[in-house]
């Protein structure tokens, strides 16, 4: 693989040794030739070479001052390239790719199974160069984040890898095949009390636990929450939480999807975890009446209903159920149910009353709803626009060309890889 302009191998760089190389580095720099080190750090064979580890420790005091800068540079390009390299336990190759059940912003959610164990995973594959160009790397972080935090949450996606390559970033995660809430509320409109209470039930206990670990989730909505094949929920897409909010810290970015959005959002006021409670009740009121409580088709008008208007409660829903949409959909923050004691205020509320939450927890409750599917290849659920698309060979390869965007993605998300305990591999 090429390594300077003059088309030096690994062979060449090992007998003119690593300070050689640097020398016509910091030549070439100096001319105004700035591609020579990119090239250099791209090449993973090179960054793992042990002379490479040896100019890391170079003492900065033995050189000038302008080529201590470049040094410096170089090191900090160096690590993350050989990070990469060191802490990809596993590759895209491991994995027969099977359909594409998904789509988003920066990439694709791919039905996958491993190669060796025959597991089936959903993987998640985003492109580097989107990411960057929305500016949207602390949001990834913070999914990948929020993943390791969640594993252990019955209704919670849990992370089993996470792992990059020079162009793209993977997550490995729970395959589930059921279908999303929105898929199914589309179907049969409106849900009866009991069932929406049980789904409600497993989403605040969800959210309750994010809260105690300082993430405010701040996107809930039906596309975000999933039905495993027996039914119970699952809380996906963390591409928006917010971590180390205490309980009585608040934060200000704008952000969420349009029909949820707390008032206190969308005037771009302080807000606080109570937000995720909002978005339940927008959630629990669609279950129920089939429309988010506040939706219009003309935006301008919707915005204007969540910031003045009532919800309209219709007779369908019992004086229980009315009272706790009232509550979570209170405008004033500090008056919502929850901005208190949090999940225990919901918890206790008579609406939940028949719910035994030990066990919920536990999945002792049957789920009203049980989704029909054969097999984890059966994708009944899943969007034919999605399933029907052809699934790129590319996934398996990294990039090969190193074209200036691919430089810049490579080391620009540092500490992304994730494998599990030893022992503990894709169980």
């Amino acid at each position: 693989m090429a390594v300077t302009e003059a088309g030096c191998d690994l062979t060449y760089c090992k007998m003119r040794g690593i300070a050689a190389v640097l020398a016509a580095f910091i030549k070439e720099r100096k001319m105004g030739l700035n591609d020579f080190f990119q090239k250099l750090v791209s090449t993973p064979h090179i960054c793992q070479h042990a002379e490479v580890n040896n100019f890391l420790k170079i003492d900065e005091n033995q050189n000038e001052e302008d080529e201590n800068d470049l040094l410096s540079e170089s090191r900090m390009c160096l690590k993350s390239r050989s990070s990469l390299a060191e802490e990809t336990q596993i590759k895209p190759s491991d994995f027969d790719y099977l359909k594409i059940i998904g789509k988003g912003s920066f990439g694709k959610v791919l039905l996958a199974r491993h190669k060796e164990t025959m597991a089936y995973y959903a993987v998640k594959v985003l492109q580097k160069k989107i990411i960057l160009k929305k500016k949207e790397q602390k949001h990834i972080m913070a999914e990948r984040s929020v993943l390791m935090k969640n594993i252990k949450h019955p209704f919670l996606v849990g992370l089993h890898y996470s792992f990059q390559t020079t162009d793209k970033l993977y997550f490995v995660l729970d395959y589930v095949n059921g279908g999303e809430l929105f898929y199914h509320l589309q179907r049969e409109r409106v849900f009866l009390e009991p069932r929406a209470r049980f789904y409600a039930a497993e989403i605040s206990s969800a959210l309750g636990y994010l809260h105690s670990l300082h993430i405010v989730y701040r996107d809930l909505k039906p596309e975000n929450i999933l039905l495993d094949s027996q039914g119970h929920i699952v809380l996906t897409d963390f591409g928006l939480c917010k971590e180390g909010l205490e309980a009585d810290g608040t934060t200000s970015t704008f952000c969420g999807t349009p029909e949820y959005l707390a008032p206190e959002v969308l005037q771009k006021q302080a807000y606080d975890r109570t937000v995720d409670w909002w978005c339940l009740g927008s959630v629990l009121y669609e279950m129920l009446y089939g429309l988010p409580p506040f939706y219009s088709r003309n935006t301008a008008e919707m915005y204007n209903n969540i910031l003045h208007k009532a919800p309209a409660m219709k007779p369908n829903v019992s004086n229980a159920g009315r009272e706790l949409l009232e509550g979570l959909l209170q405008k004033e923050r500090t008056k919502r149910l929850g901005a208190k004691d949090d999940f225990l205020e919901l918890k206790y509320h008579s609406f939940f009353s028949p719910i035994n939450w030990d066990d919920l927890m536990a999945k002792k409750i049957t789920p009203p709803f049980i989704p029909s599917v054969s097999g984890p290849t059966d994708l009944r659920h899943f969007d034919p626009e999605f399933t029907q698309l052809p699934v790129s060979s590319s996934l398996c390869n990294d990039t090969l060309t190193v074209t200036s965007s691919v430089k810049e993605a490579a080391g620009a998300f540092p500490g992304f890889s994730y494998g599990p305990p030893a022992g503990h591999s894709f169980m």
